[in-house]
């Protein structure tokens, strides 16, 4: 489960769509906003979409980005609001207690580094992997400083490759991992320039991890049906994301049939599932897979 700040209730849709086509993850691995869902996910794997719907229905911007409290040097805004949110969402005090094996991807903020986290603390995991750095304080634990993982793994692949998946299903936060880079130019403003240019430094980690990947594994990204980049503000966008991805990744799902590893995504238009794989099986349209035999993959 991706990064992606507010859009992650782009996982909420998806979950539905994946829960209505019969799909349980056997492995879970999340990035950031993608380690919170993805921990109430592991810990309800049966019904994480109405959890996940009732946790972000909560949310609101001061609420989580408190600017109320005095912020220490290391961030701009307190964790407290985010330790709130953890403390509500029906989860267990350590990693090892969830229902299916869950690990949280942050980022050593010396070495740069991946940190993956499946024992220990579970607050304590996703506070790491979701201290964006210079708005959230990082978490300093047995000598090493963790920041965000979405700076080195938006999408977790590579991971989940490490912990032994057979297949990887990609719960997309809407964003360029799950839509193909808009080929306009930006203005010539100083912002607009600047963050076209983290979007392409982003884009090309996606692109270079789900290769790598899907030449080794069956690799399935979700679309969202939502385009909308650099994040929306706010927490207000909430309902539209949870009602596109639902609708989108439910056409997608509908039609797709897994032959062998690739990369399995749409890429033009978000109702046609095609698959952009590695050999000719994967290279054709995808076609519906048998109800009688639900996909389990690493989600």
């Amino acid at each position: 489960m991706g990064a992606g700040g507010v859009l992650g209730a782009a996982h909420v849709g998806v979950g539905h769509a994946l829960e209505q086509h019969g799909f349980r993850p056997d492995v879970v691995i999340g990035t950031s906003v993608g380690a919170l869902n993805g921990a109430i996910a592991a810990a309800h794997p049966d019904r994480a979409a109405p959890w996940l719907e009732h946790v972000r229905t909560q949310l609101r911007r001061r609420g989580v980005y408190q600017l109320g409290f005095p912020a220490s040097r290391a961030g701009i805004v307190t964790d407290r609001g985010l330790r709130r949110l953890i403390a509500r969402a029906g989860l267990p005090t350590r990693v090892e207690e969830l229902a299916v094996p869950f690990t949280a991807v942050a980022m050593d903020r010396v070495t740069g580094a991946p940190a993956l986290l499946d024992r220990g603390d579970l607050t304590t995991a996703l506070l790491k992997s979701a201290a964006i750095p210079g708005l959230l304080p990082p978490v300093t634990r047995q000598g090493r400083t963790l920041v965000d993982g979405g700076v080195i793994a938006y999408v977790p692949v590579r991971a989940a490759l490490r912990a032994g998946a057979a297949s990887v299903v990609v719960v997309a936060a809407a964003g360029p991992e799950s839509s193909p880079l808009p080929a306009t130019l930006p203005s010539r403003r100083a912002g607009a320039a600047a963050s076209r240019a983290g979007l392409l430094l982003m884009h090309r980690q996606i692109e270079r991890d789900l290769a790598e990947v899907s030449r080794r594994l069956p690799t399935v990204v979700l679309p969202t049906g939502t385009d909308v980049w650099p994040a929306p503000r706010g927490f207000r966008h909430s309902r539209r994301l949870v009602e596109a991805a639902s609708a989108t990744a439910g056409r997608f799902l509908d039609d797709l049939r897994v032959s062998g590893p690739g990369l399995y995504r749409a890429e033009d238009d978000p109702t046609a599932a095609t698959a952009a794989g590695y050999d000719a099986a994967a290279s054709a349209r995808t076609r519906r897979a048998p109800r009688s035999t639900p996909a389990r993959a690493s989600l």
